[in-house]
């Protein structure tokens, strides 16, 4: 059975769509948290706890649906080691970037090589104009 479910995606501010922008030019085909706060939900936008099959309406910060995406594929990593094609869907450059800007964003975790982290993995299947 697929479960219809939303997400957002944050920016720096409630301004920055940069990452919806992202997925919807096709560069941003993974995202990842860690496995305490995947299975959460964040409000009336994110619903959390994704899994393959889910059919997802993406919102930006200012709660504008933008586009839908199909879940691919749900996979647990260590932050000690993540695979080139999460950090090539995240749209680092490499495992190390990847590295440095979750402990940027995270800075409450104590992000250490056996953190376990969920990457969600998608493919876009329609793009929502934006009115």
């Amino acid at each position: 059975m697929k479960r219809h479910k939303k997400l957002t995606f944050y920016g720096v501010d409630e301004n920055d769509d940069s990452l919806v922008r992202a997925v919807i030019a096709g560069h941003k085909t993974v995202t990842a948290d860690t496995v305490e706060d995947y299975h959460k939900g964040y409000g009336e936008l994110g619903d959390g706890g994704y899994v393959a099959g889910d059919i997802i309406d993406v919102h930006d910060r200012k709660g504008r649906p933008r586009c839908t995406i199909r879940a691919l594929e749900v996979r647990v990593i260590r932050f000690g080691a993540i695979p080139e094609d999460v950090w090539r869907g995240e749209m680092f450059s490499s495992a190390e970037e990847f590295r440095e800007v979750h402990i940027g964003c995270l800075p409450h975790l104590d992000l250490h090589d056996d953190v376990e982290f969920v990457t969600l993995h998608f493919e876009l299947l329609a793009v929502t104009p934006v009115s």
